[in-house]
């Protein structure tokens, strides 16, 4: 009997040995720019489905209340894959906060409008010297804003209300206006709520809006845990894609939303995004240096060339 617990013993001492600290080092902190918004329904669709599992690491979410925020959490250590715009990544870089893209997740701004109360008689260019709501400065939003301001040449307040506080603060009347991102925007659209004055999807020019980006320091420590990451994120949308019942299902119950919103929401944004994630395609560069001219023209003025904000050695292999 004690050869047998002796043999357990060294069985156990071995396996340790062998897994090293496995199960920090296979955990990928993934930093979500809001609740209500298509990257949440991703990384929930990639834990829900096992893909992270499926790809040998674990996975802990994160929601923050704005995209600037989010940067902020990953240039702070507090995670590992975020999801935001190139403008941060560039704005970053000229602070000491050096990222980059490692996957294309979306080249438009699909869903994302510009809302007034239903009652209200204003349209765009009646916004001059009035509120209007974001979520926080230097994010999608916020971009956005500034982009209308200097596109239709007028001028307004850009109130940072954070990505919870959008809606209630333009029903509330505190301002004017507000960009809404889908599901969001499809909601209160539909409810009677709020009416589109300009629609972001159409209105500026395609380009790559948003994107998985990691520290420099992180890909290069861990490389293999980025490319598992992505590979799981890539499945998810595949899944998606493959299960409209499912993935309207899972947009209403996260989201608290009918059905039918659900719907809007899979159709004109889920079945939109980008499938391959690859940031060495042909006509990616050219997307990002698009987005970062556009934020250029919106105001921001730490542009870095687009070299410095891509990174091409993540090629996401969905997870099935």
């Amino acid at each position: 009997m004690k050869i047998n617990r002796r043999h357990a013993f060294m069985s156990l001492v071995a396996a340790a040995i062998f897994a090293g600290p496995a199960s920090a080092a296979d955990t990928i902190r993934v930093g979500l720019p809001t609740k209500t918004y298509w990257p949440t329904t991703i990384a929930e669709t990639a834990v829900r489905q096992k893909l992270f599992e499926k790809e040998g690491i674990k996975a802990e979410l994160t929601i923050y209340r704005s995209g600037a925020e989010t940067f902020e959490g990953m240039a702070a250590g507090a995670a590992d894959i975020i999801l935001d715009p190139p403008s941060l990544v560039s704005a970053g870089r000229k602070k000491g906060v050096m990222s980059r893209i490692v996957a294309n997740a979306a080249m438009g701004n699909f869903g994302w409008q510009l809302m007034v109360p239903t009652k209200s008689t204003l349209d765009v260019k009646d916004l001059n010297g009035k509120k209007v709501a974001i979520t926080a400065a230097g994010s999608g939003s916020d971009l956005l804003a500034l982009w209308t301001i200097q596109d239709k040449k007028i001028d307004f307040t850009r109130v940072s209300v954070g990505g919870g506080g959008l809606v209630p603060n333009l029903l509330a009347g505190n301002v004017e206006a507000a960009v809404v991102y889908s599901p969001l925007s499809f909601q209160i659209s539909k409810s009677g709520e709020a009416k589109t004055i300009l629609d972001y999807a159409t209105a500026v020019p395609p380009n790559l809006t948003a994107g998985w980006i990691v520290l420099d320091k992180f890909a290069e420590a861990k490389p293999q845990l980025v490319q598992k990451a992505v590979n799981a994120l890539y499945g998810a949308v595949a899944f998606m894609r493959a299960n409209r019942d499912v993935t309207v299902k899972l947009i209403a119950e996260l989201y608290e939303m009918p059905p039918e919103i659900a719907a809007l929401e899979y159709d004109n944004t889920i079945m939109k995004l980008e499938t391959s994630g690859d940031m060495g395609a042909a006509n990616v560069s050219a997307a990002v240096q698009l987005s970062l001219d556009l934020a250029k023209l919106g105001g921001l003025k730490d542009i870095v060339p687009v070299e410095d904000v891509i990174s091409t050695k993540f090629k996401p292999v969905p997870t099935k």
